[in-house]
């Protein structure tokens, strides 16, 4: 399965889950993985100054949206084990824009980010956010034959 066969099953998914979650809220689901992030925004009349000029590509990005108010929720897609350096890539686009929620999801499951999360319990590498309101990246495995994130791998649970 290649990596891009992913994003319309999560698309679906993450859709859904904010159609559930965010009632009143008009709902916009994208596979955003062939453009970079301000581009994709502009097409929605949405500025974030720190994802202009910046090579930000989401895989899939949703978008929630209630008059003034803009949530943004990102989804990577890997078809391979996680590694550290695919939490990284997420976090540093979390830092920069940082949305609502981001999920960080492979049809392979957690790899070497099981150990570090789960065994050494290093859930505030999750971490992003400011002042206050500090959030939590979602991590966790893709479930290819139900089309859904598997519920049981997802750290932190939702």
């Amino acid at each position: 399965m290649l990596e891009n066969e992913l994003y319309e099953p999560m698309r679906c998914w993450l859709e859904q889950y904010l159609l559930d979650k965010y009632k009143g809220y008009k709902i916009i689901t994208i596979d955003a993985s062939q453009e970079r992030l301000d581009r994709v925004l502009a097409k929605y009349d949405i500025v974030i100054e720190m994802a202009n000029g910046v090579d930000i590509q989401i895989d899939v990005l949703g978008i929630a949206r209630k008059e003034l108010e803009i949530k943004l929720f990102f989804i990577e897609a890997k078809k391979t084990k996680l590694t550290l350096r695919d939490l990284g890539q997420l976090w540093a686009y979390c830092k920069l824009v940082n949305p609502e929620e981001a999920f960080l999801l492979s049809s392979a499951g957690l790899g070497s980010l099981n150990k570090l999360i789960n065994s050494f319990r290093r859930e505030d590498m999750l971490d992003f956010g400011e002042g206050k309101k500090i959030k939590k990246m979602k991590v966790g495995k893709w479930d290819v034959p139900k089309n859904t994130v598997d519920l049981h791998s997802l750290v932190p649970k939702i």
